[in-house]
């Protein structure tokens, strides 16, 4: 007998009727993947350990666009499970406009609940943040353009004015890094020394002013910005260099990939660098705003 009106199902009926079933036995797994994309705590893979020395870093972060808050979140949920309390700040610390509720809505925003956690931040200047951001108490230069920091001893940051590297600049930076009696120098600036970026690449004149120096008194790590991706060269002399450019803005396709400097690159999405001192190792995870892991590994101090 064949089957009524009533007792019959069209074909497009019943592939609807599928479809819903499906999504209704796959949806809780569906949500929760998106959710872990949009909200969860990225991946962890670094020693974590308890006395070891933690910090972030990331440049031209202060767009006070949605993706800066975005990557924000990342950081603020990565400090839930590994505490580091100093952000290096690469320049473009503030883009466009400079007023006070730029400061507001383009640093003190986003990255509230790192501030209101304890979290300093210790910001080096690029070619478009203006000199007065010196000033800025949440900026920690004090009003000097390039400083020295000690967190603990046998780690020494210094922090470059790579838009004006004059004499008295130069002279500053071999007699801190000759009277150094650390065992780790890291130098954070704006302009790359070594870049694979499509936007600028890397700044010859600054690397023949300076990478002699770097040599010479052993400096590990050289943290930079200005091109808006993320890369880590190959070691340079010893020394490995980052690009940490993407804060908050990404030039999509930025890299050049034939220029034979990249050890690894990320350009399709924002990304800061987590790193840990541990002894003579230095680990490091740079981590995407969809929380993803796309670069990790570990260094050993120049000796």
């Amino acid at each position: 007998m064949n089957p009524g009106p009533s007792m019959r199902m069209k074909p497009c009926a019943s592939l609807l009727l599928l479809l819903a079933l499906s999504w209704t036995a796959l949806g809780p797994l569906e949500n929760s993947l998106v959710a872990r994309s949009q909200s969860s705590p990225p991946a962890l893979a670094l020693p974590n350990q308890t006395d070891s020395f933690k910090f972030a870093a990331l440049g031209d972060a202060g767009t006070g666009e949605p993706t800066q808050y975005e990557l924000a979140d990342r950081m603020a949920a990565l400090r839930e499970r590994f505490k580091y309390d100093v952000v290096i700040l690469l320049g473009g610390n503030i883009h466009g406009s400079a007023r006070p509720r730029d400061f507001v809505n383009k640093f003190e925003a986003p990255y509230k609940r790192l501030l209101d956690g304890g979290v300093v931040f210790q910001a080096a200047l690029g070619d478009e943040d203006s000199r007065e951001q010196r000033y800025y108490k949440n900026f920690n230069m004090k009003g000097k353009p390039y400083y020295t920091l000690e967190p603990r001893p046998g780690l020494q940051f210094l922090a470059l004015d790579s838009s004006a590297v004059a004499k008295e600049q130069l002279e500053w930076v071999e007699g801190t890094l000759k009277g150094s009696t650390s065992a780790w120098k890291i130098v954070y600036l704006h302009h790359p020394l070594y870049s694979s970026g499509r936007g600028h690449g890397s700044d010859p004149a600054l690397r023949t002013a300076l990478e002699p120096l770097f040599v010479k008194y052993n400096v590990s790590v050289v943290l930079s910005a200005r091109d808006n991706v993320y890369e880590r060269t190959r070691p340079q002399n010893g020394i490995t260099y980052f690009v940490v450019g993407s804060g908050g803005k990404v030039r999509q396709g930025g890299i050049d990939r034939n220029s034979g400097l990249t050890a690894s690159g990320f350009d399709t999405d924002l990304a800061f660098l987590a790193a840990e001192i541990a002894g003579d190792q230095m680990y490091f995870n740079a981590i995407s705003r969809a929380g993803l892991t796309v670069d990790s590994g570990v260094l050993a101090r120049r000796q």
